[in-house]
């Protein structure tokens, strides 16, 4: 792992640490409700079939079609534990001129509530931060949160910049990765352009991504290469109109979540399975129903293969361009935002299908 692990933080850092995973579980059940519940009552109230990601999608390495649908919600959060000072400005792209401050935020043309706007609000520990996240969402790029140094002894966390650009290149950030996996010694260039190229591909398949990815998700992966740069860690987040997925990248990986429709009697057997009956089934894990079809909330973790992990001992080594970077690790159907108690439920299907 090439972050600062807990067990060798301070206890100090600890409690820091704690307290982003606190408001990290909260932030993942915005985002979800946003992504993807949003996304499907956007649909719903133009009377458009939603757009259903298809099983094989899924699969490490799938094809995802190259189709836009305008209806799902796209945007991009970048959630950093630590503070991101200006010596990562070069590539990070935010400045006075994008700090939420009511005097930016009311010359923004998207940002409809900026009379209503106070500083309070970009903090996470304050009522409304949410509503107001929500407003800046649709805004291009990306959103920056991360700790508030201002505060003090007293660890906050504030959306300190909106419309922040990735200017990091790809080929600078698969070079940094291929020479953390030993793919490379120092240069991207060094074993020739195939070679550079096949590492790129790699890069993109590392974080889940086809090759052809789209702004926001292309951003997306290189901002979570380059924050490995910071000593904290981070989270980002990115909705995707082609992929209509939540793909959430930390330190521990990449997961994704789309909605997915079930029969009843699929539903019978899962409920069955979670050991609850098919009313606690329904009320806390169905977001939506159509015709025949329940449909939840399902999520995918993905794991690394020996290929993308550090070499043992560190030894320099071929990238072979046949073998799989991920494997999938989970899979679960996901309780509804707003649910508190129920946990995922375990449900296999990207390849074995339904029990």
């Amino acid at each position: 792992m090439f972050c600062c692990t807990r067990n060798r933080l301070s206890r100090k850092d600890k409690l820091r640490r704690s307290y982003y995973e606190l408001l990290r579980d909260e932030m993942d059940q915005f985002v979800l409700g946003y992504a993807l519940v949003d996304s499907y009552d956007n649909f719903l109230r133009q009377k458009i079939p939603y757009p259903f990601v298809e099983t094989r999608e899924l699969k490490p390495r799938a094809r995802i079609p190259s189709v836009e649908f305008e209806l799902q919600n796209s945007f991009l959060i970048l959630f950093s534990e630590a503070f991101v000072d200006e010596s990562h400005k070069k590539y990070i792209r935010y400045f006075d001129a994008n700090k939420t401050t009511k005097t930016n935020l009311l010359k923004h043309r998207d940002f409809p509530e900026g009379e209503e706007y106070h500083r309070n609000l970009k903090f996470m520990d304050t009522a409304g931060f949410f509503d107001f996240m929500k407003t800046l969402l649709p805004v291009d790029y990306a959103l920056l949160i991360q700790r508030d140094i201002r505060a003090g002894t007293v660890d906050r966390y504030a959306l300190t910049h909106f419309h922040v650009r990735i200017d990091w290149p790809i080929a600078d950030a698969a070079e940094d990765l291929a020479r953390d996996l030993r793919y490379i010694s120092k240069d991207l260039y060094e074993k020739g352009d195939k070679y550079a190229d096949n590492i790129q591909k790699k890069f993109f398949e590392y974080y889940g991504m086809p090759v052809l990815a789209g702004g926001r998700r292309t951003a997306a992966i290189v901002a979570s290469q380059y924050f490995r740069k910071l000593e904290g860690i981070t989270t980002v987040y990115v909705g995707s109109s082609e992929s209509r997925a939540l793909l959430r990248i930390d330190e521990n990986g990449i997961s994704k979540s789309i909605l997915m429709r079930f029969t009843r009697a699929e539903v019978v057997e899962i409920a069955k399975s979670a050991g609850i009956n098919q009313g606690s089934f329904t009320k806390n894990y169905v977001v939506a129903r159509e015709g025949k079809w329940l449909i939840c909330i399902f999520n995918v973790v993905y794991a690394y293969t020996s290929h993308a992990l550090t070499s043992e001992g560190g030894r320099l080594r071929e990238v072979k361009f046949d073998t799989n970077w991920l494997t999938v690790s989970e899979e679960q159907i996901l309780p509804k935002p707003t649910v508190w108690k129920y946990p995922p439920i375990p449900f296999k299907i990207i390849y074995s299908g339904p029990a």
